[in-house]
């Protein structure tokens, strides 16, 4: 319960401060911007990859410090709920559940990663990045839920601690949970020490939001991945996501753009791993035509599932409780303290 305690806070707080600007301004905190959390009108993330900087030495990690007590005692992470009895006659449902061993940071999606090829034609792999937010998340999980499927989502740790509770939808739904950093910044382009701590502040923030250790996913922001974080995500045994297709749906304003995107890539590719945006509003709107379309289409659905969970490491922990501000642990749930009396 001191999860629920302290998430109720803390998005009290962070929609108080970050909330109010991305109401006035349409956008994310400028900490939080990356090329495909931005609003319709910047230019869009370039799909080519960036040069990749030079590799550099891994530090080893510092002597584990000892766990807050928030954090401590998180269960592992559980298998996925089986699916409920799907009352659409035309859902998509789950072909296949393939668990992923990722010892060593294997690398998946063709865009660069090309040694492991695990989908057969016709199979589809629903991601989500960015996530989670207001409206358009939750929209996302009931287009989902509507067809009995799972996916896996990629949520970026500031958001994930600004609305635990959505995230908790997202697992309490049996999705899987990855992680996309803290802050969602182009890691290409920090120092090696300050890239590993966006990294490690996005998991532990994930870890906190959802009361569990996320699965151990790991999507680079703009699909940038420097060979220095490769090699540091490998010790870890953090397995790497680029994609099959990008939807660039963070360049569509319409749900039908972004369904057309999506069915047009894959009658080119016959499979994938698709990369979709639940920050987005108009993949929100695309969601209950897409996987209606994917059905009539004939794609099957391939959930994927970690092999292990993801152990946070205690140092970022306690970076991002930290950051959290003091008092979140023993916190009552907001619903105990403000209530809507009148509307």
């Amino acid at each position: 319960m001191r999860f629920a305690t302290a998430c109720a806070v803390v998005v009290l707080a962070c929609l108080a401060v970050g909330g109010a600007v991305v109401a006035q301004k349409g956008t994310v905190p400028a900490a939080a911007q990356g090329t495909s959390v931005v609003p319709q009108s910047q230019p869009p993330r370039s799909a080519q990859p960036s040069r990749e900087a030079t590799a550099a030495p891994i530090t080893p990690a510092a002597a584990p410090a000892a766990p807050n007590p928030a954090l401590a005692a998180v269960p592992a992470l559980a298998p996925p709920a089986p699916l409920p009895v799907c009352t659409n006659p035309n859902g998509l449902g789950v072909a296949r559940v393939v668990e992923i061993d990722t010892t060593g940071g294997p690398g998946f999606g063709f865009e660069h990663f090309k040694a492991h090829d695990f989908l057969r034609p016709g199979e589809v792999v629903l991601t989500f990045d960015d996530g989670p937010w207001p409206r358009n998340t939750p929209a996302v999980l009931e287009a989902l839920a509507g067809h009995c499927t799972r996916a896996t989502f990629f949520p970026i740790g500031k958001h994930a601690v600004w609305h635990p509770e959505i995230l908790k939808q997202v697992a309490a739904a049996g999705h899987s949970i990855g992680s996309h950093t803290w802050s969602h910044a182009d890691l290409s382009k920090k120092p090696f020490e300050e890239a590993r701590e966006d990294i490690e502040k996005g998991i532990s923030a994930v870890r906190y939001a959802i009361g569990a250790q996320a699965a151990p996913f790991f999507r680079f922001p703009a699909l940038r991945h420097p060979p220095d974080l490769l090699a540091y995500l490998a010790e870890r045994n953090i397995g790497v996501f680029s994609t099959d297709m990008d939807s660039f749906d963070f360049k569509m304003r319409r749900p039908e753009q972004v369904t057309q995107a999506v069915l047009a890539k894959l009658k080119k590719y016959g499979k994938g791993i698709v990369l979709m945006h639940d920050f987005q509003q108009a993949t929100a709107g695309a969601g209950p035509e897409l996987l209606r379309q994917l059905k009539a289409n004939g794609y099957k659905i391939v959930h994927m599932k970690g092999k292990d969970a993801l152990q946070t490491l205690p140092k970022y922990d306690e970076i991002v409780m930290k950051e959290l501000g003091p008092g979140v642990a023993n916190a009552r749930p907001t619903s105990t303290i403000v209530r809507t009396i009148s509307e």
